[in-house]
Formats: structure tokens, sequence, C-alpha cells
């Protein structure tokens, strides 16, 4: 069956989710309402690797809305997109890097995402003119690499693709390309078409590199399927690495957390995040976990990693940066600017004391009891 074929075959309705799993008359009223605000997309394929009698299946959680969404707690813009954005689907926000919000569309609709905002919505969020993106990017000569986003990219046509990889691997100063995708995990069949395969080969070049950064987040998602995806990626040149998001009841686990970063390893997957859920506004109450157990759960993981699985960093994608989460101390948790929107930043460690119940920087309180963001005068090196 043709990936798009198989798309036509996702759920999409409660109605169609019902062949699958028994739901209660109150509960398909609320999910009802989940799926009319954020739509619903599951592939076939994505779809067989859930476990219908386990209601609390971490696939299951990933793709299929709960009552748990109608909670408003948090917000949409929670890493300050709108004021980075330059025009109608391009961000630049840190120096070296632009973003290219290609597409609105996915193969799936993860619960999880951060921006749900604007994936399988109605947005003026995404990329309007290609030529007026590569004419900022060719005009600022410090950005050295691309991030082409979304929704996820590669379900566009693939002349879409080609032409991306055409104008950007032809500026000077572009040193990489990189695709997010989630492509390889819910449509792996999307990455056996030749076409597509012969397209990557033909601009993934010796000394510009395409990348694919996956969305592995279970052990589970490693199939054979998506290890034949991830294969002929390789084979047609393209650079893996992947991001995880620590998710509650998916992956909140050392053991699971463990295995996922070996597996990866072993398939020529290289681990580069895991993130720090965002308080993401329909996402936080339900798949965010406290940054104390984060730390915690990540560092029992790494114990049980080889130096290759082990090399991710446990990052928050904040509104002033990327920040690096160290490890806690003394009753303070420390953290480092790995990536800063204020360049002065960059590098520069600063702490704050543990709260058990904070999920994001903006909860943990500084010396003086108040809450604040991390600003340049208040980050501090570590003694």
């Amino acid at each position: 069956m043709p990936e798009h074929k198989e798309l036509e075959k996702s759920i999409s309705t409660v109605k169609h989710l019902k062949k699958h799993a028994a739901l209660a008359p109150e509960e398909e009223k609320y999910l009802e309402q989940a799926v009319q605000i954020h739509p619903m997309r599951v592939s076939p394929y994505y779809v067989s690797l859930i476990n219908w009698k386990d209601p609390q299946d971490p696939i299951r959680k990933m793709a299929v809305p709960s009552v748990e969404e109608l909670n408003l707690e948090g917000a949409y813009d929670t890493s300050g997109e709108a004021e980075n954005t330059k025009m109608p689907g391009l961000q630049h926000k840190y120096a070296e890097t632009a973003l290219i919000l290609a597409t609105n569309r996915c193969a799936m609709y993860c619960r999880h995402c951060f921006r749900k905002r604007l994936v399988g919505l109605p947005t003026d969020e995404i990329l309007r003119r290609f030529e007026d993106a590569a004419a900022y990017i060719a005009q600022h000569k410090e950005i050295n690499n691309v991030l082409i986003s979304g929704g996820d990219p590669l379900v566009l046509k693939n002349e879409i693709l080609e032409r991306f990889f055409e104008v950007l691997t032809e500026i000077d100063h572009l040193r990489f390309i990189r695709i997010g995708s989630r492509v390889p995990v819910t449509l792996p069949r999307r990455l056996s078409d030749s076409k597509i395969l012969a397209i990557f080969k033909k601009y993934s070049k010796s000394d510009k590199r395409l990348y694919v950064v996956t969305h592995f987040n279970h052990p589970r998602e490693i199939t054979p399927q998506s290890i034949r995806a991830v294969g002929n990626l390789i084979k047609s040149g393209v650079l893996l690495s992947n991001q995880t998001v620590l998710l509650k009841g998916v992956n909140d686990n050392p053991e699971t957390l463990a295995e996922l970063m070996n597996r990866l390893v072993g398939i020529g997957v290289a681990p580069y995040y895991v993130f720090q859920c965002r308080p993401v506004k329909r996402v936080k109450h339900h798949f965010q976990v406290p940054l104390c157990e984060g730390v915690r759960i990540v560092e029992k993981a790494k114990a049980n990693c080889n130096g290759h699985s082990k090399r991710f960093k446990y990052i928050m994608a904040h509104r002033t940066g990327k920040i690096e989460i160290l490890g806690i101390m003394n009753d303070e948790i420390y953290f480092k600017y790995h990536q800063a929107k204020d360049r002065a930043n960059l590098g520069s460690m600063f702490k704050r004391r543990v709260d058990e119940n904070a999920g994001w920087l903006d909860d943990l309180a500084q010396e003086d009891g108040n809450r604040a963001s991390p600003t340049r005068e208040l980050s501090q090196c570590l003694n």
C-alpha cells in the first residue's frame, strides 16, 4: 500500500477509534470534544503497535486522545516561537540556526506535540514563500545550518523536498541541513520510496550532509519496519540523530529510557537530546514529569548506557534558550545554557532551589524565594 493510501486509512474520528478501543459513553463525549480542538490521526502502521487491551499502553498514550486533554493548564507557545519569527514559516532564535516550518501536517498527530497550536489546524505560522525564506538565510551569513520542521516535512511531496534541498545546498555558508521527522517511527513505508531516497542521496553531499532528526520515544517503536527505514536513509548518505521527550506513562523509568538509547545506537541513530516535556496547554497536565524526578530518571538510565548511548543531553527548550539540566546537589538543581537567545549567556551556569513539584524553570524559586526566568544578571557560574 503506497504511503498516501495508508494515511487515508488512518484513525481520525472517535467512531473509527471505537472499532479498536472500548469507550464508555462519558469518555466518548470528552474525546469528541478533544478531537474537535486538536485533530486525531493515527496511521494504520502505528495502530498495529498499540496494545488495545491495555488502557495505559505507552504507544496508545502518544497516539490516542484522552480526557486529560481538556485540562487547560499551560500555554501554547512555551518557547517564544512567535517572538523569533522573521516571516511566516521562518524562525531565527539562535544565531547559527534558521528554522523553517514547512507544513502543519504529520503522518500522526502526537498527543504530546509542543506545536499543538498549529499541527493539523489552519494556521498562518507555516511557510508561504520558500524563496523569501531562502533569501533571508542567504543574507545572514552567521547561519550555518537550517532545520526544516513543521509538522513533518517528510509528508510533503518529493518535488517540494527536492526544491528545498536544491536551493539550500547552494548557499555557501550552510554547512548542513536537518529535517525533523517522526515519519521513520509513524510511517516507515514512506522511506521505502526509491524516489525520495534518490533525492536524499543526491543532496547529502560529502561536504554538506543532510541529517534526519528522528523522534523515537519508546523501545517498542523500534520495529523491523522502522529499522529498515533508518537503514534506507543511512544507505542514502543521510546521518541520523534522535530527540526523545521524557513523557509520563511512556518512558519515565530508567529501564525503558536506557533500552531506548542502547537500541537506537544499535540501529545507527545517535541519541541527541532528551527533552523535558514543555508546559503546553492540553499536554502539561498528563505528560510532564517533574524536573527533579526527571534528573533521577535520566541519571539512572545513563548508568545502564554505554559511552555512545549516553551522549544525549537532558534539555529544556526555554524561551531564553536550550538549557541543559545538569543535576541535583545539596538541595539545589543546576543548569547550563547549551544554546542561548542572548549569546552572552552561552555556557553560563546557574542554580535553583529544589522543588519536587516543579516541572519547568519558571516554577523554581531563586535564592531569594522569588520565581523568575533566568537572565544574564542572575546567571552565575558554579563555584
